[in-house]
């Protein structure tokens, strides 16, 4: 009597995490607390990133990367409120740079995971749409892929002043049909993503675009249609447009 052979095991199904880096003190924004935990419609703009993250099906686990003395009070505040049930949260305490956060991130995610989004908390009102299509890209074999949009004015390449407040000359005028504006999140090939940070150094202030860090390894980088919405917040006038953002979505659909 023979017997059935066990079925082939089937491939896991791809994993995806978002790495947020929030242990910058955005003193554009002025004194106070750090940008992340600004408040935005009566809820600190990290918990609006953490729920843009959440909100794709796609992303099974949201890292969020502390201020070096403030990941206890981090975790305290994502206790605090609503997160949808099926995603899990991590929180862990970030370096002194943007790239040495988002490597310590990395550091952090499960073995399973393959698809790393990483998004600036600064960004609370990123679409899930956008979130959506930056992973579909990324699943569907790109090792990276940003959202942008295309250029509103036209841009001036110049020689910077050594005083400032002095006249700067013009060195050149790129095409604007061919520059973009970027965003969050960035999605990568995690294997992309860990490489670029072990081989890139950080160089003063470290990296700012996880991207850049890809391109200089010479992979390939797409881009997708990103939204309006998923502006950074950086200044006080960033704030007032996000309030009034956030109560038009309120108001239309009980956002």
């Amino acid at each position: 009597m023979s017997s059935t052979p066990p079925p082939p095991d089937r491939p896991r199904p791809l994993r995806t995490a978002a790495v947020i880096p929030a242990a910058g003190r955005g003193i554009r924004l002025g004194p106070g607390a750090p940008k992340a935990l600004r408040v935005l419609g009566g809820t600190p703009m990290l918990i609006h990133a953490v729920r843009a993250m959440a909100a794709s099906r796609a992303v099974s686990l949201v890292v969020v990367v502390a201020p070096p003395d403030g990941a206890p009070e981090v975790k305290h505040l994502l206790d605090e409120h609503a997160l949808p049930e099926r995603t899990d949260y991590l929180v862990v305490p970030g370096g002194d740079t943007r790239q040495e956060s988002v490597g310590l991130g990395l550091d952090a995610l499960p073995e399973d995971v393959s698809v790393v989004l990483v998004h600036d908390a600064a960004r609370p009102l990123v679409p899930v749409d956008t979130v959506d299509a930056v992973v579909e890209a990324v699943r569907n074999g790109a090792p990276a892929v940003v959202p942008a949009l295309p250029l509103a004015d036209t841009v001036k390449e110049v020689e910077p002043a050594a005083v400032a407040g002095e006249p700067e000359p013009v060195l050149s005028t790129p095409v604007r049909a061919r520059l973009r504006a970027v965003q969050t999140p960035q999605g990568f090939d995690r294997d992309t993503l860990v490489r670029a940070h072990a081989e890139v150094a950080v160089d003063g202030e470290g990296a700012t675009d996880d991207a850049g860090m890809v391109e200089r390894l010479g992979k390939p980088v797409v881009v997708v249609p990103g939204h309006e919405e998923a502006f950074k917040v950086t200044r006080p006038l960033d704030l007032v447009l996000a309030e009034a953002v956030l109560a038009r979505r309120r108001a239309n659909d009980g956002f």
